[in-house]
């Protein structure tokens, strides 16, 4: 039997011209099971959420109104200021901002061009980090890597030349997810690498499977032993014209024109918001996302809809009189791009009440269809526990669609907390088109669907609200034999 919250979701879900599963029957959910303890709440939660909300709202004012916003620049202070104003006009409670030194990388013009055989101009980005180049720029044939063992046996080559990493990211696997981990490597590593050969200058293919000749930016690391030599990511079809002449023995040369550089550390802050706890305030629950990004395109999917998602999960609450147990404590996390410092920032602040919070929950990879949550803790025994939890507990939210649950993985922001046995989680989407507009200028408010929006809303903010009021804490006790077993996500 469907109870009058479950008919009212469906009946809103109507109303919003979506279609969802068919929701499970009260009779299949155990009292003693933490999805059936907790239907009723979690039917209320998503059926006013989708009743409507005030996520896209605030996301266009992020988005539209303040764009992106890269730690240090004048956008990423008003992206603050937005964060503290978003929390005060929902009511929220202990907002502030918590204050620390942060990387500060700024990006002037690029210039990219092919000069032989033919002149062509590039589609290119600076690699965040990266060091410019003297103001007659870099000029040298390409050497093209596509793979660190090349790096080897062509090194008699390299020296005075520009690498080019031609390594395409895979096609997305919706059992094993993107392939972003197996290349990233290559942009995050491959300078210092290249420079330890002697080469002058990097390109490094964009890290994405789909492409309409956009450059993807992103962090590079020096390693300190190394000369710091330029890098850029130049587009996939840019990298795979170079790599067909190479390999058809044609010459190619580039030239590399940059004014780009690390200035000393900058004044950052992180942006809190909280729902205090009735019985229990001071037991947390940690939700939230990256408020900077990176300085091109808004940080619509990556990550502002993270932030919009934490910010907005709190405001339903209140606004519904939902006030868990614990405290529900929303964080905007800066310079997570360039430095994780805000992270680490984070956990040092508030080392002391580590041992008091129940989960941490970050949302950065992207605000599409919801699919589930993974899960880790240095603990692996409490991981164990906290996965099975989390199965049962998923099952609330079978009117938003399939939900999985996987382990060992969560967020970058919350990774600081890990050495103090915090369980770790992250908030899962549909991934295949996530990669296509991370850290580019493609990453903006119009490929945001504001029903996916609403409904990682509602994931997230249930999954809070029942980990706050639960009796038991997240990863303590034992799973009950009749927990069921959900399959691996892919989404990573």
């Amino acid at each position: 039997m469907l109870t009058n919250a479950m008919i009212g979701l469906l009946l809103s879900a109507v109303l919003l011209g979506e279609t969802y599963p068919e929701t499970t029957p009260a009779e299949a959910l155990t009292p003693d099971s933490i999805a059936g303890r907790y239907q009723e709440a979690a039917a209320k939660i998503i059926n006013g959420t989708l009743a409507g909300n005030d996520a896209y709202r605030k996301l266009e004012r992020l988005c539209i109104d303040i764009g992106h916003r890269l730690t240090g620049s004048p956008s990423n202070v008003r992206a603050i200021e937005w964060g503290i104003e978003m929390f005060k006009g929902d009511g929220q409670e202990n907002v502030h901002r918590e204050k620390f030194m942060a990387p500060h990388w700024v990006r002037l013009k690029e210039s990219v061009t092919m000069t032989a055989p033919r002149l062509e101009p590039l589609a290119a980005l600076t690699l965040g980090g990266s060091v410019g180049t003297r103001p007659e720029g870099v000029t040298a044939q390409v050497v093209v890597v596509k793979h660190w063992d090349d790096l080897e046996w062509m090194q008699e080559e390299i020296p005075g030349k520009i690498v080019l990493y031609n390594v395409p990211m895979p096609a997305y696997d919706p059992e094993k997810g993107s392939g972003y981990g197996a290349t990233v490597e290559y942009r995050s590593r491959g300078a210092s690498r290249a420079a330890a050969k002697g080469a002058v200058g990097v390109l490094v293919r964009s890290v994405t499977a789909r492409s309409l000749r956009s450059p993807h930016t992103g962090a590079l690391r020096y390693d300190d032993a190394n000369a710091k030599i330029p890098a850029v990511a130049v587009s996939t079809e840019d990298a795979e014209l170079i790599a067909r002449m190479v390999a058809r023995k044609i010459p190619v040369t580039v030239s590399m024109k940059i004014e780009a550089g690390t200035l000393d550390d900058t004044p950052s802050a992180n942006v809190i918001g909280e729902l205090r706890g009735s019985t229990q305030p001071d037991e947390i629950v940690v939700i939230g996302g990256h408020l900077d990004s990176w300085d091109v395109g808004q940080g619509a999917h990556d990550d502002g809809g993270g932030c919009v998602m934490a910010i907005e999960a709190i405001n339903v609450l209140r606004k519904l009189q939902m006030i868990p147990r614990r405290t529900i404590r929303v964080v905007l996390w800066n310079n997570e791009e360039n430095g994780l410092a805000g992270g680490k920032a984070y956990a040092k602040e508030h080392e002391s009440e580590l041992p008091k919070h129940i989960a941490a929950i970050e949302s950065d990879s992207g605000t599409f269809q919801p699919t589930g949550y993974s899960v880790e803790c240095a603990d692996h025994d409490r991981e164990s526990v906290a996965e099975h939890q989390l199965r049962d507990l998923v099952r609330a939210l079978a009117p938003l669609g399939s939900m999985r649950v996987d382990t060992g993985h969560s967020g970058a922001d919350i990774g600081p907390m890990r050495s103090a046995g915090v369980v770790l989680m992250g908030h899962n989407v549909e991934g295949s088109k996530y990669f296509d507009y991370h850290h580019t200028a493609a990453d903006t408010i119009d490929k945001v669907d504001p029903m996916d929006l609403s409904k990682n809303v509602a994931a997230l903010a249930t999954v809070a609200y029942i980990l706050a009021d639960m009796p038991e804490r997240l990863g303590e006790g034992k799973p009950t034999e009749s927990t069921p077993e959900a399959p691996v996500s892919g989404n990573h």
